[in-house]
Formats: C-alpha cells, structure tokens, sequence
C-alpha cells in the first residue's frame, strides 16, 4: 500500500506494518503510554493524523516494554525526524493510584482494563529509556502528565517539591498543553534545515538553556529558582500565582525558572485556535477504532467514548482543583456545527453504532461558543475564572447555538437519542432561587433535562460548606438546591424518573470533620446516599495542590487547614456514608472528639436508617446513584466520563 492510499488504515505500529507500506524508516515515532486508539478523544490520534496530513511517515509505539531487553523501544529503529512522547491521556500517577496511595485494580487506557502495563512517571522513564538508545536523536515530551508538571511543581507520591519534568526526564523539549500547533511550527523548521537545538523560541513550548534569547515581542516573567521553591512553601505559593495570573495568551509572558546553573523557559502559549483549524483537526480521517492488534479484545475507555463528539475545548469555569484551566486554557474554542454534525454523521454510518450519541460536548456540557462580547477586554484579563467569585459582566452566555446543536442531531435519521455526558455549570443557568437567567437558558434548561439526559444528570456542587466551596472556586451550595428544585420540577411536568447525580469531594483545603458533618446532615434531610464521591487528589499545577501542600491560599497569604494524614482523610470520607452501619460509630466518635453533638444528634438522634440494599425499599427510590461505590474513584473522563485529546480524564465541572 502506497501512502497516496492511506486514507482510514492505522499508522503502523510495528516494522511488519512498516514494510508493508514500503517504508524503510519513519519521519516520526509516536511512544504513548496508552493502546493506539485512532479516535480524536486520544491524544495520540490526532497528533498522528495531524502530522500524517503534513505528508510525514508516522508509527506509534503504544506501552512498550520497559522491563524487558527493551526491544518495543527498538523494533521500528531511529525516526528521522524526532520521537514524540506522552505518558497517556491521563496522569500516569493517577492512573495507577488513589488518593491514598493504594494501588488501583485497573487500567481503562488498557485491553481488558489489565494494570501494570505502563511504568509510574511513565514520561521521565518512557523519555530515559529513548535518550539512552538514540542519544542524538531529539526526545519531544508532551501530555498531560508533562503539561502539568512543566514548572517546579509538589509531587504528591514523593511528598516533596521537584524540579520541571524536562529535567528528569532528558527530553530536549516539552511541548505544553493543547500542542498541535507546536509540534506543527517544530516540524516546519525541521523540515526547513533549522537544528533541533536551534529551536527554542517556539509558542507554547519549554525549554533548558544555558542563556534566555532575546525574544522582541514577549516579555519575561522571572520565577524563584527551583532551590528556593524547594526550600520555603511561601515562595512556592508566590511563585504558583505568578504563573495563574500570567497564563492568557495574549498577554505574551514567557516563564523564566532557574534551574542550578540553567534557566527553565516556559514560552507563552499561542492564541486560542480559529474554528477552521479545529475543524480540520477532528475532520482528519480517524477510523475510530482500536487498532487491529488488540484482536477484538476490549478497552474500557473507547466503549466510553467510541459514540461521542467534542464539541470545544477549554472552560472558564476555573475551579481551583481542575486541570484544564492550565492545560486547555479558560478560552473556549468551538468547532463549527458543520464539522460536528459530519462527525456524528460517519459515526451514524458506522457498523456498530446502535442509535445512540453517548456524549456530545467539551470539558463543561455548557460552554460552546460562549466567550468576551469584548476580546480586548479579554486579552487584559488576568482572571482565572469566568463565573468566580462572580460571572463576568462581559461574558456571553447565550445558550441557543448549544440547544439549537443538540436538537438537530438529534432529528439526523437513526439517532434515536443524543446525550450529554458531561458535568453542566447550573450557576450560569440559574439565580439562587432556581429562576432561570434568560429564555435562552431556560429552553436549554428544560430541553437539556427533558431530551439528552440518559436518565441521570450529573452536576459537581462539590461541597456543602460555602466557606469550602470559596477556596474550590465554586458557588454556593445554594445554587444546587435551587436547581435541583427546577430539575424536580420539570421531570414532574415531563413524567420522567430522572435522578439528578451530585459530586461531592472531602478532604479539599479548608474542609474540616464538623463541614463534612454538616454536608452528611443535608444529604440526610435531602434525602440524599452519597455514593459519587471521591477523595481530594492533589495534582501538579493546580491551586488546590498548591493550598494542599503549602497550607496557604496564594492570593490572600492566609493560612488553610489541610487534612493530610489518611487517618485524617478517612475521617472526613466516611461522613459521605452516614447512612452505613459500619460507618456509623466513627462517625459518632469524630463528633464527640470535636465536641459537636449537635450533629450527631441531627445524624442519628432518632432511629438509624437501614443501609440501602438491606431491606429498606424506599432507599432505592431514594438514592442518587444506584451504581457501586466510588470511595477512592478516579478523576473523571474529561468532566464528562470520557477521555480528552492529551488529558487526563479530569476532574468533572
């Protein structure tokens, strides 16, 4: 097969797939930390076809073998051009751990969910392992798990502040965020004759120098170097919103850390992408399928998303535990409705599609096309979020182009239902008492509840604790129960059966045993068995992270109680299942502890629930998630139960 025929095969993964395309060696080779899934949710994917569009020779190398003699590092020989390196569409870190640090059971980036298939910091060893094979060859790391690690940054796992992942790891250069266009400009210039070691003003790009080149139109930002940021948790918050609040795009701020006796250059990112290059990079021919060598064999994460479309990217939701504000960015860039609609047309065409659109939507099902009515205004913004602590009065949030979306996939022949799978922030639908903000809201408000919903609408009011909910960058609890009334409402007026599924964290910065208390009393007087929750995860590069491990808020210089040891973490998960009897005498013990018998009179003062599923069949109709218990869950697909193009699947909206 010549590659003018190319078009709906998969990239070769081996040098069998190679010489049967005539190829004696590849342009570029991709190493992931994934199975090669040729569907734009993955990272891999469209970095693939996007390079493949340029006319170049691409292979994938996915979860190779790093305990052997190494030979799936080998097999498809030196690229010519450079490797590109991902640990995965999620953290790897996370991928293997909860938020205790027990091992997880499985893997849903891997056949039949098998564990063990990637190494832990799977970038620093995947990149090692290349630079010592191909020493002379250029190493570009990219992907979540680098994006969020690319300054100094708190390690969790280790429990100590380290230095930018480009450091361990060995690569010539990491690649940050949404890297299409990086890689693009890299390859350009490669291809022009320009050395790879040459190559370090590049957008949205960082790098190692030994001096900082001039660079006319960008203006640097110097940072504490990695010494200092180790030694003093004051400089490490200092230095965190340093880098927040200089993050817009167009503000041109290039990062400068030292790093020993070498400077750490962060390159500003570049502008949010047009809709026309994000059309043509979902448009790229995906067959949308694993690749033949897992032989029928099932992953996880592609039933997840094998029936769904990404509408945008980015949110300006900017809660503080959320990656994407550092990884996608806080502006939203939409695909057109044509490009969405082709997609969803050739998944309608495909073989085992059975009429059904499991998602359609970005990180927040409620974003597309919203943004500045004024770019200017915009372009000085130096607000991570949108909404918080108030919505932004030049912020455009009509929401017509999103239900006039919905409404027409769903009248395409043979879609019988179109869902969204996604987290939607109610706060910009809605007032505190349930009334919503425009016409345009509410007919997406109804339509949303009454159409797309797959029986269970899924919203992340966080916590209950208003205090909490400040330091998570979140609204008040309020708000949730005023859209919960408006949700109850309108099933009532629909004849639905619908639940209305809330996400709850413990253990945030700031959230004490008696908040956790007082959250178990209102899911007790809602009515309300938590079961979809999850334990605080601190990961790289967020401000929750950052509060976690410095025990200061970095805008305010306060300082924040910090549940840290598991003992302390236990205590405050449990509150989640007051309903439980072999919860319930900890839980009365916590409170006599920290002298609040009040609440625990409110728990438990009159007789004791039955634990769900034991008797009691009224606690069925009642519950919220009827689903097992998710006690040490992993952050979810993309805020929307599936994976995204390079990230982790994430903390929901």
């Amino acid at each position: 097969m010549n590659d003018a025929n190319r078009q709906n095969s998969f990239l070769p993964t081996s040098a069998k797939e190679m010489k049967q395309l005539g190829w004696d060696q590849a342009d570029v080779i991709l190493i992931t930390g994934d199975a090669y899934i040729d569907h734009p949710s993955f990272g891999t994917a469209i970095i693939g076809r996007l390079l493949e569009a340029e006319g170049l020779r691409v292979a994938v190398v996915p979860q190779p073998n790093w305990r052997d003699d190494l030979r799936d590092f080998k097999k498809l020989g030196a690229p010519r051009l450079f490797f590109s390196v991902a640990a995965g569409s999620m953290d790897s870190m996370v991928n293997h751990y909860t938020a205790t640090k027990r091992k997880r059971s499985d893997d849903a980036y891997t056949p039949e969910g098998r564990t063990g298939q990637r190494p832990d910091n799977a970038s620093v060893v995947y990149c090692n392992i290349l630079k010592e094979i191909y020493p002379d060859v250029p190493v570009v790391l990219g992907g979540v798990e680098a994006s969020m690690r690319r300054c100094v940054h708190y390690d969790y796992w280790k429990n100590e502040v380290v230095p930018s992942i480009l450091v361990d790891s060995k690569a010539d250069m990491l690649t940050y965020g949404m890297a299409e266009e990086s890689l693009l400009e890299i390859l350009h210039l490669m291809l022009k004759g320009v050395p790879f070691s040459s190559i370090t003003t590049v957008p949205q790009t960082v790098v190692l120098a030994d001096k900082v080149p001039n660079h006319k139109q960008w203006t640097d930002v110097e940072l504490h170097s990695f010494e200092k940021n180790k030694a003093d948790k004051r400089i490490f918050a200092e230095d965190f919103k340093t880098i927040e609040i200089n993050s817009n795009p167009y503000l041109k701020r290039r990062l400068i850390q030292p790093h020993d006796s070498r400077f750490l250059m962060v390159n500003p990112p570049y502008p949010p992408m047009s809709e026309k290059v994000l059309d043509r990079i979902y448009d790229l021919p995906y067959t949308r399928l694993p690749h033949p060598r897992y032989n029928g064999k099932r992953i996880p994460a592609f039933d997840m998303i094998k029936h769904s479309v990404t509408t945008h990217r980015g949110c300006f939701g900017g809660c503080s535990f959320c990656a994407i504000y550092a990884h996608q960015g806080k502006f939203i860039v939409s695909r057109s409705q044509a490009s969405i609609f082709n997609e969803v047309d050739s998944i309608v065409k495909s073989e085992h599609f059975k009429g059904i659109i499991s998602d359609l939507g970005g990180a927040s099902a409620n974003m597309y096309r919203m943004g500045g009515e004024d770019k200017e205004l915009c372009k000085k913004c130096r607000r991570v979020s949108c909404l918080f602590p108030r919505m932004c009065k030049n912020l455009r949030t009509d929401h017509t182009p999103i239900t006039a979306m919905y409404r027409k996939v769903s009248e395409m022949e043979q879609v019988k239902h179109c869902f969204s799978g996604s987290g939607i922030r109610y706060d910009m639908l809605i007032d505190e008492k349930g009334n919503p903000l425009s016409k345009d809201k509410a007919q997406y408000i109804r339509r949303m509840i009454a159409e797309h919903t797959s029986g269970r609408m899924t919203v992340a009011p966080e916590h209950t604790s208003d205090r909490v909910l400040k330091l998570m960058g979140k609204p008040s609890y309020r708000y949730f129960e005023a859209f919960q009334k408006l949700f109850e409402q309108i099933i009532k007026q629909e004849g639905k059966k619908y639940q209305l599924v809330p996400y709850f964290i413990s253990s945030h910065p700031g959230s004490k045993e008696e908040d956790m208390a007082e959250l178990a009393v209102i899911a007790k007087n809602q009515k309300m068995f938590l079961e979809q929750v999850q334990d605080f995860t601190p990961t790289p590069m967020t401000l929750s992270t950052t509060m976690y491990y410095s025990g200061i808020n970095p805008y305010t210089g306060d300082p924040i109680y910090v549940a840290k040891s598991k003992e302390e973490k236990q205590n405050q998960k449990r509150f989640f299942f007051w309903y439980k009897k072999e919860e319930q005498r900890a839980i009365r013990n916590e409170l006599r502890k920290i002298e609040r018998r009040d609440l625990e009179n409110q728990l438990f003062g009159k007789e004791l629930p039955r634990q769900e599923g034991r008797g009691d069949k009224s606690s069925h109709k009642k519950s919220f998630d009827k689903g097992k218990a998710h006690r040490d869950q992993k952050p979810n697909f993309k805020g929307k139960r599936k994976p995204q193009n390079h990230l982790k699947p994430k903390r929901r909206r």
